[in-house]
């Protein structure tokens, strides 16, 4: 459970789909930091390959 009480701003929240609102940690992260949560996406990577 979190808390955050906004003096000046206000959350801009995710849409609800399915009864549900989702996050990412990250995107969580953002949003009670009072960052635009929207633009935080995960980074791509491939996996290291092996050297013979």
């Amino acid at each position: 459970m979190a808390y955050k009480r906004l003096e000046e701003h206000t959350f801009t929240w995710p849409g609800i789909k399915d009864g549900l609102m989702t996050l990412t940690h990250a995107q969580f992260e953002a949003l009670f930091a009072v960052l635009d949560w929207r633009r935080v996406h995960t980074i791509q990577t491939r996996p290291p390959e092996a050297i013979e």
